[in-house]
């Protein structure tokens, strides 16, 4: 037994299942070096398996996951949708008691259709969700594009949004579906995956790493060394987590993260991408913790991986990426047409952003933010900073920058205004007050 198995087992007699609702928040790291570069991947490479594909380029900013979507999430995502689950987004492989064998998350279904409920159990919370399928991980992502609302499945929910599915279940269906122009939330694509877990994050080049550790050397799975900035999830002669967990919470190996900051695109569980290989399937990538082929399975050349899409595995997971609807290569939280509903500067879900004094930059991401919603702008005022570079920090006398505008002769003038103003009251206040008789 290794001593992460010792770890784990000694608290979860602690744990307790509870039902889980609320917001699902998902953490996100920037990919950017738009227009970078592939490279080969597969059976053409050494050390390569799988059909051949120049991978990795992308000419649009994105963002993607930092981790694996976890057991905690997809419940959420449960009880808001499957009440009666039309379908079939839970699999009763990830309740663990029955089928022990079967690796599972541990999310529990309890209750009948049309009032089932969904819980999972303490540490089981953080671990990644498996048993998911393509289609049920689509679901999932149209849901996030959806605003995550609560309700049966159906154009509203979970068959329309980042894919139109529309009650798509068969594998034929499901190879079928495509992105569509407008998606925010997806299943990354086989090149957004890649570039993730390997590309330098070094400008628009082509350079990559052999594994998702931010390295070319080979990884070892943390037993008995822990995290060495070079670990991962995987079978190597034992396993880093034996039973009943198997798998390590989400970003377990915090010094080992991507050169982009993503954590487990390595081992794990294998997850999701939106390529097809073979005609018939559904890509997967990483690796996961039971993978027989070892470490081979992180590699960058491994595109050997693929499962129906209407299928889970208990090795398989998925993680999201977030996309700009515009493809206009500036961050979506930084963009003057925002690209996303509820986005940080967005004002008409997708489209003009808050730019009161029309520098052409969102009024919370420029240096003078001159209305509600921006950088300290704590009231719907002009900006005393005016366009001078200085930002406004909700204080109406002060600004932050060596470049604030001394004040013109009518400010000047408003200010000395108000100071008599309040000089005046103060003179009304002292001759109406009483003489002390102490």
């Amino acid at each position: 037994m290794s001593r992460f198995t010792i770890a784990f087992v000694s608290v979860v007699v602690l744990a307790c299942a509870a039902t889980v609702h609320g917001e699902v928040v998902i953490a996100t790291v920037p990919v950017g070096n738009p227009g970078n570069t592939g490279e080969l991947s597969g059976e053409c490479v050494p050390d390569g398996y799988g059909p051949c594909r120049e991978c990795g380029a992308v000419d649009y900013v994105y963002n993607i996951g930092k981790v694996e979507v976890t057991a905690g999430q997809y419940a959420k995502f449960l009880n808001a949708v499957a009440a009666d689950d039309t379908y079939g987004v839970y699999s009763e492989n990830m309740d663990l008691a029955p089928h022990p064998d079967l690796y599972g998350c541990n999310i529990v279904r309890t209750g009948s259709s049309p009032n089932y409920n969904y819980s999972v159990a303490g540490l089981w919370t953080d671990q990644p969700v498996n048993w998911v399928s393509w289609g049920s991980a689509a679901r999932f992502c149209n849901w996030l594009h959806n605003g995550q609302p609560t309700g049966p499945q159906d154009l509203s929910t979970t068959e329309d949004g980042s894919y139109f599915l529309n009650g798509a279940t068969t594998n034929e269906q499901l190879l079928a579906v495509v992105r569509e122009p407008d998606a925010t939330w997806v299943i990354p694509s086989e090149d957004e995956w890649y570039k993730a877990a390997y590309h330098y994050n070094d400008g628009v080049t082509g350079n990559y790493y052999d594994y998702p550790t931010s390295t070319d050397a080979v990884p070892n799975n943390g037993n008995p060394e822990g995290d060495t900035g070079n670990s991962a999830n995987f079978y190597d002669g034992d396993y880093t987590v034996g039973g009943p967990y198997w798998r390590t919470e989400v970003g377990f190996f915090g010094l080992s993260d991507s050169p982009y900051g993503t954590f487990d695109q390595g081992g794990n569980v294998w997850e999701w991408n939106e390529g097809v290989l073979y005609g018939s399937y559904r890509g997967l990538r990483g690796g996961s913790f039971r993978s027989d082929s070892y470490v081979y399975d992180l590699h960058a050349a491994t595109r050997r991986a693929r499962e129906e899409p209407n299928r889970g595995h208990g090795n398989v997971g998925f993680r999201v990426t977030r996309v700009n609807c515009n493809n206009n290569n500036i961050e979506d939280h930084c963009d003057i047409d925002c690209g996303l509903p509820g986005g940080e500067c967005d004002v008409d879900g997708c489209g003009q952003s808050q730019d009161v004094n029309g520098d052409g930059i969102p009024d919370e991401c420029g240096a003078c933010c001159g209305s509600l919603g921006g950088v300290g702008c704590l009231q719907l005022i002009e900006n005393p900073c005016g366009d001078s570079g200085g930002v406004y920090l909700g204080d109406e006398t002060v600004c932050e920058g060596d470049a604030c505008p001394i004040p013109t002769v009518s400010e000047w003038g408003l200010v000395v205004m108000t100071l008599l103003l309040l000089g005046a009251g103060v003179v009304v206040l002292t001759k109406r007050r009483k003489p002390s008789t102490a």
